[in-house]
């Protein structure tokens, strides 16, 4: 556990932009916490203050409802529970941050995969008066599971349990431990009261005994990066253009996003999954040619041959080129309520491309807590999670999850209709398959 000493003085080497979550059990005040740092950090125009103090006011409430703030429905509000994902976009004077505040009851972990898949730092509440809880370990085998690179635990409601330093350090022992089994690297514990505003922008008169930063402070100092620096370069193309003018008659160009690591002029690269090989002969950035680009800038990139490269296929160095399968192991989480069995078929959506699949086998069903997997479950419904296997019909050029978030995940999708069934992470487990070869 560490009180804060994951943040530092070093603002130069931030991102400006962090997207975080926050978990939960209910009512262990997620929305009121974000609420809160909106409110106190001055980060809400007087519009949105004076709606929430009406919707408060007609619920027979003196005060206003900091929660109304992140509860993005109107069923949230009129139930008092949140029921989906609500995402906010606020900044301070020293970072941007986007923020996924996700709902509390178990039967709703797909939105927390859904909320925390993209986070680069989860804020996991915990009641003080209640401590570490069956959801709570679910939470935190989440953010392991989605390798979320930063996980802060959030011991709320301390003015329920006297300020006491002992509760807080009971909690964060217990739940650092637990993490830990789980391999997270390290965890921030914060003593607050949202409610209150102790510690969220504030440091709290109520607990001297705590040294470490407030939520804010650490949310504004944390490192993040969008990928490891050493991350092998990957360039999923999303559009081939041929503007075909008289300027630049041989003009072809791929545009997309550099979803990791970084690319330059005449580097040696293979376009997957054909296997066909060149280099980089040019590089354009927002219409002006560049000698590079790095995660997560939206580029065009040149090559110096004349390859079929088409949407859907995947840039990256000679050196370092991703696995192409047609069959690999998968962690994924079931999202919606038809259950997924073997021989459903499916189509896979990687980074840019789309291929047909279907699900071979259902090998286990994961359960959190405590963290086993049960073997040969024959189905995942709603909000399981569990370790399957697929066959797609094309090639894939595939990085296990472990090696980048980015190129690693995957959806499966109803042909039928389009709906979003499943979100996977690619296993290390793949059948390997040479680049250029006949499909299965």
């Amino acid at each position: 556990m560490t009180l804060g000493t994951e943040h530092g003085s070093t603002a130069g080497h931030h991102s400006t932009l962090l997207r975080f979550a926050t978990a939960g059990s209910v009512d262990d005040g997620k929305s009121t916490l974000v609420g809160r740092m909106l409110h106190d950090s001055k980060s809400l125009l007087s519009d949105q203050l004076e709606a929430v103090e009406r919707a408060s006011r007609s619920r027979g409430q003196e005060t206003p409802d900091l929660a109304l703030l992140t509860d993005g429905l109107r069923a949230e509000r009129e139930q008092g529970i949140t029921i989906d994902v609500a995402y906010r976009y606020f900044a301070t004077a020293r970072r941007s941050f986007i923020l996924a505040d996700t709902p509390g009851h178990v039967q709703y972990t797909r939105n927390m995969v859904t909320g925390a898949s993209t986070a680069e730092l989860v804020i996991v509440l915990v009641d003080a008066r209640h401590g570490v809880v069956e959801q709570t370990r679910r939470h935190a085998a989440v953010a392991a599971l989605l390798r979320v690179p930063h996980v802060v635990l959030a011991v709320n409601k301390m003015d329920l349990a006297n300020h006491a330093e002992s509760v807080f350090a009971d909690i964060a022992d217990e739940f650092t431990a637990y993490a830990q089994e789980l391999g997270v690297p390290a965890v921030t514990a914060i003593p607050m009261s949202a409610l209150n505003g102790d510690n969220v922008v504030a440091p709290s008169a109520h607990m001297d005994w705590y040294g470490g930063p407030t939520m804010l402070e650490h949310l504004e100092t944390v490192r993040v990066t969008a990928e490891p620096a050493h991350a092998p370069a990957r360039f999923p193309v999303q559009y081939v253009i041929r503007p075909q003018t008289s300027e630049h008659p041989d003009y072809r160009g791929y545009a997309g996003l550099v979803a990791s690591g970084s690319l330059h002029v005449g580097q040696d690269v293979v376009v997957l999954p054909s296997g066909r090989r060149s280099s980089i002969g040019a590089i354009d950035l927002l219409g002006e040619r560049v000698e590079s680009a790095r995660a997560p800038q939206s580029v065009t990139v040149l090559l110096a041959d004349d390859l079929d490269v088409s949407r859907g296929d995947l840039i990256a160095p000679v050196s370092s080129a991703p696995a192409v399968t047609q069959e690999f192991e998968a962690t994924v989480c079931h999202l919606v309520d038809q259950p997924l069995v073997p021989g459903r078929k499916v189509l896979l959506k990687h980074t840019t491309r789309t291929v047909q699949a279907v699900v071979r086998e259902i090998e286990s069903r994961v359960t959190l807590d405590p963290l086993s997997r049960h073997p040969a479950p024959g189905r995942l419904v709603a909000n399981d999670i569990g370790r399957i296997r697929v066959r797609t019909a094309e090639p894939v050029a595939l990085d296990p999850y472990v090696v980048s978030r980015r190129t690693g995940s995957f959806l499966l999708i109803d042909p039928a209709d389009g709906a979003t069934l499943t979100a996977g992470m690619a296993g290390e487990s793949f059948v390997a398959r040479a680049p250029g070869g006949s499909g299965a």
